[in-house]
């Protein structure tokens, strides 16, 4: 079964158990007041009857107040002394219909009244029935009999229950409608999800899903729509990262199995021409195995429980030492190296890893410098308890519009830039996230023919006083 259909069952049959509850009650409240507000009335009537008893035989006027009285009421009084009527003979005489059973002669002989409801042979109907006794030095000289028909309380009631019937039949039909609008209308959502869902499952991110409700069924779908564009995006971004890693590891690859071909099948002979082709291979499979190498380095970076092996550092000296191994590729160049380091600029790092950091922006910047180039790397004290450490060059610079996707994975800026000039894409990345392990941020500011600035923020140390 559905839900929409099981949702409407329940309503449905909530509403019937609601009017069947009302219906029962309304026939309690008429058993408890309505009845008893009857018994009440026709005890007390009695009782005023056979309050004007004064002993003896009953009298004429004694029966003319009761004739009275019984024209007035609503009730049927009726007055009697004789014994056969009141069961003086029984069990004796059987055969005779006395009005009280032998029971109720006992009862009224305490001075008790009596009340009954039920079928009554004397009258021939059902009744409802107060008898008070009328005592005589603990004789019972008679009875005032009050009773009305039982069709006539029924009665009075039958209309509002046929009221009450159609009325609940009415409410029950209507609130059925009623249940069947609100429950497709509330599943009707629930389908469009269900619907996009299988849709995600297939790999179509691009479903969505039309809430027009804001309570929770339609914060459900936003949720499910923000959800399909996050997968979507995921998606994207795996199938950039395969075609990236695939473009990486296709030219390498296409080199080394030229290269190899062309020495197995004796292309090349002369052993100049081998030892270059083999140097070439060499080359390439260093270049794949560095790829490799950032690739699974990213990749446990960006796990959420990464191990840094965390102590105070001098973050100037840590910017000298790796500077050092730059020094061949500057002379290359012919480039100029300024440094301008604070040498107090002390942070809480992964020694590794914040070389590694150094080690990338400079290898980025150097990469872009142009012969007779300026490099200049700076670490000052920042805002916020922080150190700013930039390196910059004066390259040819970013276009504007590249500068937010700067730091992505394979992201370059020259598509057509060659391999000896551009690396894989990974460096920023790998930079990116260890600053963020660390806490800190990072900037980039470019302007096309001018240069880059790359900038990291990392918080400093704050040195505790030992207490005494």
């Amino acid at each position: 079964m559905k839900l929409n259909q099981r949702l409407w069952l329940l309503i449905t049959s909530g509403i019937v158990f609601t009017v069947l509850m009302s219906y029962g009650l309304t026939e309690y409240l008429y058993e408890k007041l309505y009845v008893q507000q009857v018994e009440s009335s026709l005890r007390y009537q009695g009782e005023q009857v056979a309050g004007m008893y004064k002993g003896g035989p009953l009298t004429g006027a004694f029966r003319q107040q009761a004739e009275k009285f019984n024209t007035v009421s609503g009730a049927e009084i009726y007055v009697t002394e004789n014994q056969r009527e009141l069961g003086a003979c029984l069990p004796f005489e059987v055969e005779y219909n006395a009005l009280i059973t032998e029971e109720e002669r006992g009862r009224l002989l305490t001075g008790k009244t009596v009340s009954k409801i039920g079928y009554e042979e004397r009258f021939g109907r059902k009744i409802m029935a107060v008898i008070v006794p009328l005592l005589d030095n603990k004789r019972l000289a008679g009875i005032v009999y009050l009773y009305v028909p039982l069709a006539t309380i029924t009665e009075a009631f039958s209309e509002a229950r046929y009221i009450v019937l159609a009325t609940g039949g009415l409410f029950v039909l209507i609130s059925m409608y009623a249940g069947l609008q609100i429950v497709t209308r509330l599943t009707k959502p629930l389908r469009a999800m269900e619907a996009a869902a299988g849709e995600m499952a297939r790999g179509n991110f691009a479903a969505r899903v039309d809430v027009g409700i804001t309570d929770e069924v339609g914060r459900l779908g936003h949720a499910l729509n923000h959800m399909a564009s996050e997968l979507a995006e995921v998606e994207q971004q795996r199938k950039e990262f395969l075609a990236n890693v695939s473009h990486e590891l296709r030219t390498p690859l296409s080199y080394i199995k030229g290269y190899s071909e062309a020495m197995i099948e004796g292309v090349v002979q002369a052993e100049d021409d081998k030892q270059r082709y083999v140097t070439l291979i060499h080359r390439e499979a260093g270049r794949m195995q560095r790829l490799v190498h950032d690739l699974l380095d990213l990749a446990r970076l960006e796990g959420e429980t990464y191990p840094l092996t965390l102590r105070p550092l001098p973050l100037a000296q840590l910017v000298e030492d790796t500077l050092e191994k730059f020094c061949p590729f500057l002379e290359e160049k012919s480039a100029q190296l300024t440094m301008e380091l604070d040498p107090d600029m002390i942070v809480i790092g992964d020694l590794d890893r914040l070389e590694q950091v150094i080690h990338n922006l400079c290898d980025n910047a150097l990469r872009h410098l142009p012969e007779n180039g300026q490099l200049t790397v700076t670490l000052i004290m920042a805002e916020g308890g922080r150190c700013r450490l930039t390196v910059e060059d004066n390259g040819p610079g970013i276009p504007e519009g590249e500068l937010a996707r700067i730091g992505e994975r394979f992201y370059r800026v020259d598509k057509a830039r060659n391999r000896r000039n551009g690396g894989s894409g990974l460096g920023l990345s790998i930079v990116r996230q260890i600053v963020h392990l660390h806490g800190g941020t990072w900037t980039i500011e470019s302007t096309v023919g001018t240069g880059t600035a790359v900038s990291i923020y990392l918080p400093l140390y704050e040195y505790e006083e030992p207490q005494s």
